[in-house]
């Protein structure tokens, strides 16, 4: 029977129970400690909770979660907190308990005739990609936040990252999935088949629904042969028309081994050499846009760097390459992409940053940068446009910086009249708002704005049917019909 007692006796009872689950010492009450897990990565959100739990066990979390639905008390499931739309914040209510899955960090099984990992939700994603090294396989899921961001936040929210041309998002390298429903039942499905023609493919309900239908405990993962051959280089183009030519020219010239192809314009590489450390310009002179290219090949003799130099003459002569740096060693690779990476860091030190996460064909690409750059402009004149990311999948980081000088707190305060106007241009280009950063709490007005209504009441139906009390992460992806 649900308990229908006042709130505050509710959760005092729960409490106590939940620490005979999992220990009195993982439950988290301590302002200091609760902080840093009541914001999210960006500081756009702050919340409070009645404590954060710690369960050391996939048991453990079912168990945790069965007590909140009889309470009556909504869960917000927390990995590592690198999100970026606040999925993983409680509310301001202090109702939502908050559910930490770092202590879930074992790996379970590494099968390298089979191709597969399994691991829990709480393992971090550079030691899942370390493991798999050294069993000489190759995880191919790359982000900035590797070092911190957990397998199960990558799975809730779809993760992408740098390698998405070649491996997919985080649903295309997932097999299998252990999930704690929201009635706190426990279904495993960590299933490490390729082949599984048997009904509903229950699992992709749950990767990229951000932890609003149950929770990821463990995952069968895809493991690929480690590359013998890595070939890294950045290239100067005149325009982001060329570097969708180029694209398509290195993935026929090297059979496809384009595993990154980023796209990055002057501004935001000098925003890099200005502010962090490590980055230098690697060309002798400046030029309007750059591509850094990476490749992974099977055999060690060099054919996929001649293959890339040979592509990269015949551009040079078309136009669409004006210079070429080569990477020479692992060393130079790193520089190449310390620049990607701190063209990302450095947008802090510019003052106020409009972020958006979208994503449209490949071909529309130079198309959409053109139109959304020059509407930002429009309607703020001075405002620095910052166009970067995964042009090899169409997903590019269309940021806004503020115009130099103006006040840091007044520029942010356009941040929703700036989305609504390059959402509509992405949509004009069949794309989407949300590439992979997920929906959160950040996006979902933008969601029902922007999807077909019908999409919009399938997913209630959905949320209905798995959580008809809304307790799993309310407020997050799709909200009830007001």
């Amino acid at each position: 029977m649900p308990d229908s007692s006042p709130l505050p006796d509710r959760i005092s009872r729960l409490k106590e129970a939940i620490a005979g689950v999992v220990g009195a010492r993982h439950l988290v009450t301590d302002p200091a400690d609760l902080a840093p897990h009541l914001a999210d990565q960006r500081g756009l959100y702050t919340g409070r909770t009645p404590f954060l739990v710690r369960p050391g066990s996939s048991a453990e979390v079912a168990e945790v979660v069965r007590l909140c639905a009889e309470a009556r008390v909504p869960v917000v499931p927390q990995g590592g907190n690198t999100g970026l739309c606040g999925g993983a914040t409680p509310d301001q209510s202090g109702a939502e308990l908050l559910l930490c899955l770092g202590r879930l960090n074992r790996i379970r099984a590494l099968d390298a005739d089979n191709f597969t990992i399994t691991v829990e939700a709480g393992c971090i994603l550079s030691d899942v990609q370390r493991a798999a090294a050294e069993a000489d396989r190759l995880f191919p899921l790359s982000l900035g936040a590797e070092g911190s961001c957990q397998i199960g936040g990558n799975l809730a929210t779809n993760a992408g990252g740098v390698q998405v041309l070649r491996y997919g998002n985080a649903r295309d390298l997932t097999l299998g999935l252990e999930v704690v429903l929201p009635d706190g039942q426990r279904w495993d499905g960590l299933r490490g088949l390729r082949k599984d023609n048997t009904g509903y493919d229950l699992k992709h309900l749950f990767i990229g629904a951000e932890g609003s239908l149950g929770v990821i405990t463990a995952a069968v993962l895809k493991l690929y042969a480690r590359p013998r051959e890595v070939v890294t280089a950045l290239l100067a183009l005149p325009d982001p028309a060329a570097a969708v030519q180029v694209l398509g020219r290195a993935r026929r010239a090297t059979g496809e081994a384009v595993t990154s192809f980023e796209l990055m314009p002057r501004i935001g590489l000098e925003m890099a050499v200005t502010h962090v450390e490590g980055c230098t310009d690697p060309l002798a002179q400046a030029h309007p846009w750059y591509a850094l290219i990476e490749l992974y090949g099977g055999q060690e003799q060099g054919q996929l760097g001649q293959a890339l130099e040979a592509m990269l003459a015949e551009a040079f002569e078309a136009g669409l390459v004006s210079d070429a740096a080569i990477a020479q060693n692992a060393q130079q690779a790193a520089a190449f992409w310390r620049l990607r990476e701190g063209l990302v860091e450095a947008q802090k030190h510019e003052g106020g940053s409009i972020k958006h996460d979208v994503s449209v064909p490949v071909s529309k690409v130079p198309d959409f940068i053109a139109a959304a750059a020059a509407e930002a402009q429009r309607r703020l004149p001075g405002i620095r446009p910052v166009p970067f990311g995964h042009v090899g999948d169409g997903n590019i980081h269309f940021n806004l910086s503020q115009p130099p000088g103006m006040d840091r707190q007044a520029f942010l305060a356009l941040w929703g009249e700036m989305s609504t106007a390059v959402h509509d241009i992405v949509a004009g280009f069949d794309g989407s708002f949300s590439a992979e950063h997920g929906v959160g709490r950040l996006k979902v007005e933008e969601a029902v704005r922007l999807k077909p209504a019908v999409e919009i009441e399938m997913m209630r139906r959905v949320k209905r049917a798995f959580d008809p009390h809304g307790l799993m992460n309310p407020g997050k992806v799709v909200t009830p019909e007001a």
